[in-house]
């Protein structure tokens, strides 16, 4: 068996079996396919160490950052680890591949304040009855609200949302179901967008059929991720100094919980995290902006 026909069967057991988001699973395709590439015909079964090795050197050597070798060498080890589960090699050669250590980037994080104007500031956009403007100021306030991913809101269906205890049932990664809370504010929101943005949206289809989606875009059909990621970087952007995405929310949400004394395991639950060690990058958030204010506030600082 070669290389691609490997990878093949490999990501298929990803999508299939591991349930991993389309994006994974095209990040993954994207680095078997330049390792087919890099080996040139090589078995699968005749790669070893020093062709691994000589595959994540080149990527050093063309200036690809460390997050991005570090995910090629993950996508190596699994590819091989499961090659070698299955049977389809005797020995797995990436055992002792390395890579470089991440460096610690923390998230960006905006203040409470700021993303109050930003939602006051929409919501006063949408006081005209505009289906776009509605929907806009309920999405942003669902995505900080409930710390969704953007995926998990471009998912959302209708009947997802329980009004009445103000939860919504999103599909997190790897397909695990959960339940989040969110607040009145976005409950408002939601309110407005249903009754007088989504109708108007729909009605812009160029078909008669519905959709049970609940964020629909301007042509009446789901909304994706990209459109999301637009609004968020010209709404956001400028507060942040950059271009920043829905995530941006997500880890706001997550540091003001803490800020505020949630507990950390509940903000796990509420995040979708499989690691409590994911969560735990949000400690480190507030445990910065404690320091800096300390600095500039104690007299011994």
């Amino acid at each position: 068996m070669d290389i691609p026909e490997g990878a093949a069967a490999y990501l298929r057991h990803l999508a299939e079996v591991r349930r991993l988001s389309p994006a994974t699973v095209r990040a993954y395709r994207s680095d078997l396919d330049e390792l087919a590439a890099a080996c040139d015909g090589v078995e699968l079964a005749a790669v070893d160490l020093e062709d691994l090795r000589d595959w994540l050197w080149r990527a050093v050597q063309r200036g690809d950052s460390r997050a991005t070798i570090a995910r090629r060498t993950a996508a190596v080890r699994g590819f091989f680890a499961w090659a070698t589960e299955t049977g389809v090699i005797a020995e797995d050669p990436s055992l002792r591949l390395v890579a470089p250590k991440r460096g610690k980037t923390l998230p960006k994080v905006a203040t409470a304040e700021t993303l109050r104007e930003l939602l006051d500031g929409l919501a006063s956009a949408a006081a005209d009855g505009d289906p776009v403007a509605l929907r806009d100021h309920a999405m942003l306030e669902l995505l900080y609200g409930a710390a969704v991913r953007v995926s998990e809101l471009c998912g959302l269906d209708v009947d997802d949302l329980d009004h009445d205890r103000r939860t919504a049932r999103v599909l997190g990664k790897g397909a695990k179901e959960r339940v989040v809370p969110f607040g009145l504010p976005a409950l408002r929101a939601i309110d407005a967008y249903a009754v007088r943005g989504r109708p108007a949206l729909l009605a812009r289809r160029a078909d008669d059929a519905g959709t049970p989606a609940l964020f629909l875009g301007a042509r009446g059909a789901r909304i994706g991720p990209r459109a999301v990621y637009e609004l968020v970087t010209r709404r956001l952007g400028p507060e942040l100094g950059g271009q920043v995405g829905p995530h941006a929310l997500r880890h706001s949400a997550a540091t003001h919980l803490l800020d505020g004394g949630a507990d950390l395991r509940a903000v796990q639950e509420m995040l979708g995290h499989a690691s409590l060690g994911t969560t735990q990058i949000y400690t480190h958030v507030s445990s910065e902006r404690l320091a800096a204010s300390y600095r500039l506030a104690h007299p011994r600082a």
